[in-house]
């Protein structure tokens, strides 16, 4: 079966970054398929890589970014929700003209059309947070 999951909670209000991470190991583990995982609302925030987390507490972007790497997940940010919250990536940084970026590699920037598609193409799209 082939899974997609969006998240909407963000990492300083919810479980839910941390509740997905766990569900999308488990699906692989499971023999299943993750096509894509899409951050929307405050979510967002995981993908910011300047966060830094406690000590005693997972590094939601790293544990992420780590993930995706191991397993060729695609972790899309949708656009809109991160430039409200001061997010950005090296292309929207210049575009916008401003001197920084934030948002880390592992994490691609784009609109709601990519969730519209991972439910499209999933046989199932799992949601976390409100």
């Amino acid at each position: 079966m082939k899974f997609s999951i969006a998240i909407y909670g963000g990492p300083n209000d919810s479980q839910a970054p941390l509740s997905a991470l766990h569900f999308a190991k488990a699906v692989l583990s499971s023999g299943h398929t993750l096509y894509r995982v899409f951050f929307y609302n405050e979510a967002v925030v995981v993908a910011n890589e300047l966060m830094v987390a406690p000590q005693d507490e997972l590094n939601l972007n790293q544990a992420w970014s780590e993930f995706s790497k191991n397993h060729d997940i695609d972790l899309v940010v949708c656009i809109a929700s991160a430039l409200r919250r001061g997010m950005l990536n090296e292309s929207e940084a210049n575009r916008y003209e401003k001197n920084n970026h934030n948002i880390s590699p592992a994490f691609t920037v784009s609109g709601l059309g990519q969730l519209i598609d991972a439910g499209i193409q999933s046989d199932r799209l799992v949601s976390f947070g409100n």
